[in-house]
């Protein structure tokens, strides 16, 4: 069971990466949403599943890999850049957008996602990327409406 936590947490071994896993998942995340973002419910479906999946995980993740929020878990960056992808326009420039917002937005845990990360288990980890993502959510927004 713990190979099967590790294999979902580190989303197929990414978290592996030795540098900038968490933004390989992200990447990696852009890649699943295009292959599932003509269908609504199949994005939908995909989006919640791992989202899920990850707060089902992630906490488990965190005692097999002996550390708080481990740099080894990236199913939360694929969860919440799928989610900052939600409701934009399929278009590059819109999907280049999120990504740079949303690893702006992970990596420098602008308040309050810096309080979000310090809860215990699962809710920590997921939590801060989906904050995360409401943000960029909101900032892609607002450059695509004043960059247009």
């Amino acid at each position: 069971m713990s190979k099967l936590i590790s294999l979902g947490a580190t989303f197929f071994g990414i978290g592996y990466i030795p540098y900038i896993s968490g933004t390989v998942a992200s990447a990696v995340a852009i890649l699943l949403y295009l292959l599932v973002a003509r269908n609504l419910y199949l994005y939908l479906t995909v989006t919640v599943l791992l989202t899920v999946f990850g707060f089902f995980i992630s906490g488990k993740a965190e005692r097999i890999f002996k550390q708080k929020d481990s740099r080894f878990i990236v199913i939360d960056e694929v969860s919440g850049m799928l989610i900052a992808l939600a409701g934009l326009n399929y278009s590059i420039r819109a999907i280049l957008a999120a990504f740079v917002f949303f690893r702006i937005f992970d990596t420098l845990k602008v308040y309050p996602i810096s309080r979000l990360q310090h809860l215990k288990g699962s809710v920590g980890v997921m939590c801060d990327d989906l904050l995360a993502s409401v943000y960029t959510i909101v900032f892609v927004s607002l450059f695509l409406k004043f960059t247009s």
